[in-house]
């Protein structure tokens, strides 16, 4: 793995970049996982003997590039789990779609359930058992006739929430597998988590980090990305 890009660490948290393609924790691949590079990046830095605690708080998919924070002991694990169940944190994405996205702005909300014999996510109806609700609003940034570049904002956090969601109405992300056309492994799925803001889990100040994807890589490549820095 390339070396972990730290945006802050104290003795609470730690900012990383996870790159694309990497997974946040152990699986079958035996690859390199980001939990595991952190610890061990935490442990070498501050010559810690033993086992070295880093609470996982949340999940990006394994394509999906950006920024991810750990807990470095159970009490900050325990309060920054309880704001993302809440929804209290902030995390805003940059996306790629296949095809021109016509309406620039939208909230979209579904209700969706996991196949966890498929480990695919799915759009079910409201009243199903164990639906959850998924929300989220997007906004068209650029296109280049052929793709589309959008912020999205997710308001929920389920699992796969974005790719299933504009796939759904059409639009599919660029590189996608699972729910779009791509086949085989493409390269970088369209997908980035640009901006994360919570709040410290000891101090209570509110931390906002943002991280661009590398413009030199497709699908960002297709975009003057310089252009859309800010956030909305």
């Amino acid at each position: 793995m390339e070396d972990l890009t730290v945006l802050y660490e104290d003795n609470q948290v730690v900012v990383v970049i996870k790159p694309q393609n990497v997974p946040c924790v152990a699986d079958a691949s035996g690859d390199e996982d980001m939990l595991s590079r952190v610890k061990a990046y935490i442990k070498e830095k501050y010559n810690k003997p033993g086992e070295v605690f880093i609470g996982l708080v949340h999940r990006l998919d394994r394509p999906t590039g950006g920024i991810m924070v750990f807990a470095r002991n159970s009490k900050s694990a325990k309060r920054l789990s309880e704001q993302f169940k809440t929804h209290e944190v902030e995390k805003i994405y940059y996306a790629v779609t296949n095809g021109v996205v016509k309406i620039k702005r939208q909230t979209l909300i579904n209700y969706v359930k996991k196949d966890e014999k498929e480990n695919i996510v799915k759009i079910v109806p409201m009243s199903e058992q164990g639906a959850k609700k998924a929300e989220l609003v997007y906004n068209v940034l650029e296109d280049d006739g052929k793709y589309s570049l959008l912020e999205v904002k997710i308001l929920t956090g389920r699992s796969h929430q974005i790719r299933l969601q504009l796939a759904n109405i059409g639009f599919s992300l660029f590189g996608d597998v699972k729910y779009g056309k791509a086949k085989g492994r493409t390269g970088n799925l369209g997908l980035w988590a640009g901006k994360l803001s919570f709040t410290h889990p000891t101090t209570k100040e509110k931390m906002t980090f943002i991280a661009y994807p590398d413009e030199t890589k497709e699908p960002w490549n297709k975009f003057n990305m310089q252009k859309h820095l800010l956030f909305f």
